[in-house]
């Protein structure tokens, strides 16, 4: 069974339910976007939330990806960047807890928070400081670190410090390592459109995106997107909400349907897509049942509010997953 290391931006999501959208205009926050905000406006928000209810729990893109994928049973490890504070702490035991190995550099900033603002239609704004996440470079990473481990997976936001992407990715590929990168953003794919594209074709085996990231990624929709994608790397991902998800490797195309749910939340939906599509891959399943196990965490996952499922819903994709096995 393949080990599975992930790198990204260490956050804690502080899950906040508004019962409307006048906080939002309050903090100028525009609904369904990704602010990122200062220290100081992210702490307006938190002590301008404090009625409502809130949960905390580790996020960020890849963290949530990994932390999934060992609930699933997989060895994994993350490589961040945290705070040393009450709430780099609490991210550092909550993977640690799902059985995370974590290698975690601490700094003497702020652990960084996202604060997720839910809306009573289910449509999430965050207001995301980075803090201490963003203060990981090229030379926190050592060896030792990818060695044991077969697939590295990394969240685009990285991208923004290309020298550290692209020394994770050749120690990744000294240590014989597929690699799988998540787009991430539309407006990330957009602002550093060509560095992406360079370590897309230098590096990435496995590439996954949403429909808006694949259509700034190309310039193309999204069939003619997919082909373009899988030109450049083994095995194309696109993500189509509702409909489910394209998969695209060599000649073979495969549309994978989503799950029907009963919609809470959409965090987190790709992310742990992406858990249920590497756990697949890792225990080399062909492409449809990739895509199965990603739609089934993903259908999962947007049931409830926020990224972090419990044991019982945990037991029940086991259950889904094997039940598909037998098939």
């Amino acid at each position: 069974m393949n080990r599975i290391l992930g790198i990204g931006n260490a956050l804690v999501d502080v899950i906040t339910l508004i019962d409307n959208d006048k906080i939002l205009e309050i903090f100028s926050l525009p609904k369904g976007s990704m602010q990122l905000v200062d220290k100081e406006k992210s702490m307006l928000v938190r002590s301008g939330t404090t009625n409502f209810s809130k949960t905390m729990a580790s996020g960020g893109s890849a963290a949530n990806t990994i932390h999934g994928l060992a609930f699933l049973g997989m060895e994994t490890g993350f490589i961040g960047s945290i705070g040393k504070d009450v709430t780099g702490e609490f991210f550092e035991k909550d993977m640690k807890t799902a059985g995370v190995k974590t290698f975690l550099s601490k700094r003497n900033s702020i652990t960084g928070t996202a604060v997720a603002l839910i809306s009573p239609d289910s449509e999430r704004t965050f207001a995301t400081h980075l803090g201490a996440a963003v203060e990981l470079v090229k030379d926190d990473l050592r060896t030792e670190y990818f060695t044991g481990y077969d697939i590295l997976y990394l969240e685009g936001y990285l991208i923004l410090n290309k020298p550290l992407v692209e020394t994770a990715c050749q120690l990744a590929k000294e240590n014989n390592m597929k690699i799988a990168l998540d787009l991430a953003s539309y407006n990330v794919v957009e602002s550093n459109l060509e560095d992406l594209k360079e370590i897309v074709e230098k590096y990435v085996d496995i590439v996954f995106a949403n429909e808006e990231e694949a259509r700034t990624f190309t310039g193309m929709e999204t069939e003619e997107a997919l082909k373009s994608i899988s030109q450049v790397c083994e095995v194309a991902v696109i993500k189509i909400g509702e409909e489910g998800s394209w998969i695209m490797r060599g000649e073979e195309i495969l549309k994978i349907g989503a799950l029907k749910v009963n919609l809470k939340d959409t965090t987190g939906a790709g992310d742990l897509y992406a858990s249920g599509f590497l756990y697949g891959y890792a225990h080399n399943k062909n492409l449809e049942l990739c895509g199965q196990y990603g739609s089934i965490l993903a259908g999962n996952v947007i049931e409830i509010i926020g990224a972090k499922m419990d044991a019982d819903r945990w037991a029940g994709i086991k259950k889904a997953i094997n039940n598909i096995n037998l098939l």
